[in-house]
């Protein structure tokens, strides 16, 4: 059994190491089925806290990334990602918020088709996968994000996704959207004065 400074050690090792992020089970295949990984993870990212680099959780799995207000001083380095059109920036959005989604899905919220390439570009990118088959007639495929697309957009999960509220307020809603549920809440306003007033 490793002690605790030592498994501490051998987990950042490990982290360090690691060419992509890790899951628990992963890193006690290196440290040891028994060694407390959940506790030396709770030292290191406490160690971490603040300094260059941090430990960081995504969805399930550890890695180190360069602290997030220094990320600026790296941007040159970094190769270019390839821009995503507006239909698979839109088909992403759709998978994020609602997997698993079917194709016939998000053609239906996006209110057109979209081509088989889009759907490839996001796997390519490693940010989509296919999720199994929904029980339905044609068990049609569905699709769900993956950790790298959390790695990348910087969550640690999806709940970390930002809400309706919080698209509003940084102003990236559509002006047609935002006129719509301005209308909706005005006729439901109507609809109560009408109501409260027969009741009166």
């Amino acid at each position: 059994m490793i002690e605790p400074d030592d498994l501490t050690r051998a987990v950042e090792a490990v982290l360090f190491a690691a060419g992509e992020p890790l899951s628990i089970e992963a890193i006690r295949a290196h440290v040891g089925a028994e060694a407390d990984v959940r506790a030396a993870l709770a030292v290191i990212e406490e160690h971490y806290a603040g300094r260059g680099i941090e430990l960081v959780r995504r969805g399930d799995r550890w890695h180190f990334q360069t602290a997030g207000d220094l990320a600026h001083l790296l941007r040159r380095d970094r190769e270019e990602a390839r821009k995503l059109s507006r239909a698979a920036i839109e088909t992403l959005a759709i998978i994020a918020y609602h997997e698993p989604v079917t194709r016939a899905e998000i053609e239906a919220i996006r209110g057109v088709q979209i081509s088989k390439g889009t759907l490839d570009v996001l796997m390519e990118a490693g940010w989509a996968r296919p999720a199994g088959r929904r029980e339905t007639p044609g068990r049609p495929l569905t699709y769900a994000t993956t950790a790298e697309f959390l790695t990348h957009f910087g969550l640690a999960s999806r709940r970390d996704l930002p809400g309706i509220d919080d698209l509003r307020a940084a102003g990236l809603l559509d002006p047609v959207d935002l006129a719509m549920a301005e209308l909706t809440s005005g006729e439901e306003s109507d609809e109560e004065v009408a109501n409260a007033t027969e009741q009166d």
